[in-house]
């Protein structure tokens, strides 16, 4: 498979598969696992394994409509179908993508008003090699943008641009997060100041290279249309961002060019009670939702 070309051309949607410690107890109460039915931070990670695996080795996620998967760094390492979690999507013809941040600064964090910085990621080089070691092609790096503060949304996009950077120095392709929330007052305008940011930065990614971005939906459609023709970016991808599956594919539609990176928009009708059979026909009509509002 030709991971790049894939992501560039392939007619889908990226599943985002990668809660990490802080999210996965109420996606495993999302998905119907109560907190007392596990105990300490392995039994919680174990849940959620076995969530992602049933997701994964279900027949419809490898119908062709899903192109790549998001991981967190446990469901990296683990194992589905006796093979590491990279390569068992890699045979299913989905290109493995691993999330990096270790989480949000709180907001204000370094005098940058209205968003939240990634916070420190000291073992970043080790995670890289190891990713790159079990075939990952990409990596996924989340910030929050909460108000249109110019100089805050400046903070973000360079620190983005800086770990995407890093990412690249190990051939991995970075994703770019910086997340505008869904709640924030004035986000038409403060939308309008990050693809400028962006654009900014652009230029600095090395020749023959190429990032991803991953944004929210924008409050007008196809503002993103000057960054998914760029020639320094290979895909622009939408997150859910706190949308109903049918809110988040509604707007999607409207995007061109845009393609769905959902969490929510794909989990929330899974249950962990659900026959095979269930589970599968609510699992394949999601992906046939998202996978028809990336293609529109």
């Amino acid at each position: 498979m030709d991971m790049k070309k894939q992501i560039a051309e392939g007619k889908g949607f990226i599943a985002a598969l990668d809660q990490s410690g802080g999210s996965t107890p109420k996606a495993l109460r999302g998905y119907g696992v109560e907190d007392h039915e596990w105990s300490g931070d392995d039994e919680m990670f174990g849940k959620i394994h076995e969530m992602r695996s049933r997701i994964i080795t279900s027949p419809c996620f490898s119908n062709g409509k899903v192109i790549g998967a998001i991981l967190f760094e446990k469901t990296m390492d683990g194992k589905v179908d006796g093979k590491t979690t990279p390569q068992a999507l890699i045979d299913r013809g989905i290109v493995p993508f691993i999330k990096i941040d270790k989480g949000l600064e709180d907001e204000g964090f370094g005098g940058f008003g209205g968003v939240q910085l990634m916070k420190p990621m000291p073992d970043l080089d080790a995670l890289l090699k190891r990713a790159k070691g079990l075939g990952v092609f990409g990596t996924k790096e989340r910030s929050v943008i909460n108000e249109a503060n110019a100089e805050g949304i400046a903070a973000i996009v360079k620190q983005q641009f800086e770990i995407g950077m890093q990412v690249l120095r190990h051939g991995l392709v970075p994703m770019l997060e910086p997340e505008y929330s869904i709640k924030a007052q004035g986000r038409a305008e403060g939308e309008k100041i990050l693809k400028d940011e962006i654009l900014k930065l652009l230029p600095t990614v090395p020749e023959g290279e190429q990032i991803m971005l991953k944004l929210s939906i924008p409050v007008e459609a196809n503002l993103y249309a000057e960054l998914i023709e760029h020639p320094k970016v290979l895909a622009v991808v939408a997150l859910s961002g706190g949308y109903s599956t049918e809110e988040a594919c509604e707007k999607l539609a409207k995007n061109k060019g845009m393609i769905a990176s959902f969490s929510r928009g794909l989990l929330q009708d899974l249950r962990a009670q659900q026959s095979d059979d269930e589970f599968d026909g609510t699992l394949s009509a999601a992906i046939d939702q998202i996978h028809a509002a990336s293609v529109a």
